[in-house]
């Protein structure tokens, strides 16, 4: 699994200003760096030590994006949540 890219804050703030409106994504970022800000952007809609069925990480993530298969997929490839038999969960 590829290691998140470290976090700059000023940077953070910069992309998420650029991709997000009302707190929505308004486009996915191509840029690996700048997509990885907007997945640690939605991490902390998920609890840690809870396991969420798919359909409720596709609800949340709906929330954020209509496109809630890459975001999901994603946050699982970057480490942000793991996958089990179709349950996901933030990593402990």
């Amino acid at each position: 699994m590829p290691a998140l890219i470290p976090s700059d804050e000023n940077y953070d703030r910069k992309v998420l200003n650029t991709f997000l409106v009302d707190g929505r994504i308004k486009q996915l970022p191509v840029q690996r760096k700048k997509r990885e800000v907007i997945l640690r952007y939605l991490i902390p809609n998920f609890e840690g030590g809870r396991v969420y069925r798919e359909s409720e990480v596709n609800d949340i993530l709906r929330a954020f994006h209509e496109d809630v298969a890459t975001l999901r997929r994603e946050m699982v490839a970057t480490g942000l949540l793991v996958r089990y038999r179709g349950e996901y969960a933030r990593p402990e």
